[in-house]
């Protein structure tokens, strides 16, 4: 079974930065989809940002684009959202998954393509 742990979340100011990664264990393919998500209190979980560990193409909401971007380790096994100039719409629980398949990785980043996932990190932004 995959496993996924997220850390680095946190507390910080408007316009402030933060650095959230995701270790994955138990992969079982040598490339895989991974995925950024947040979910804050009464909305639905919205995907941030994607990257395919094989090829390192990433994929980006726009909310997000020019202020988050998404990397990884040189094996693949950890994933790093660095969110700068963090807005007070971006704090939530934020998340990050595994897909099933490549699919996650192309067009929309949708939690459906989604199969396992972690117990998330909250990120808080005081104006």
């Amino acid at each position: 079974q995959v496993q996924l742990v997220e850390s680095g979340g946190g507390s910080v100011q408007a316009e402030g930065s933060l650095r959230l990664s995701c270790a994955a264990s138990r992969l079982t393919y040598p490339a895989n989809c991974i995925g950024w998500f947040r979910q804050a209190p009464g909305k639905e979980r919205e995907g941030v940002a994607s990257i395919y560990t094989g090829s390192r193409s990433t994929l980006y909401v726009d909310s997000v684009k020019g202020r988050f971007t998404i990397s990884q380790d040189v094996a693949g096994n950890t994933v790093y959202l660095q969110m700068s100039r963090l807005k007070p719409e971006d704090p939530a629980m934020y998340y990050c998954a595994v897909g099933a398949d490549s699919w996650g990785c192309h067009g929309d980043i949708l939690p459906a393509r989604f199969r396992y996932w972690g117990q998330g990190t909250q990120v808080t932004v005081s104006s």
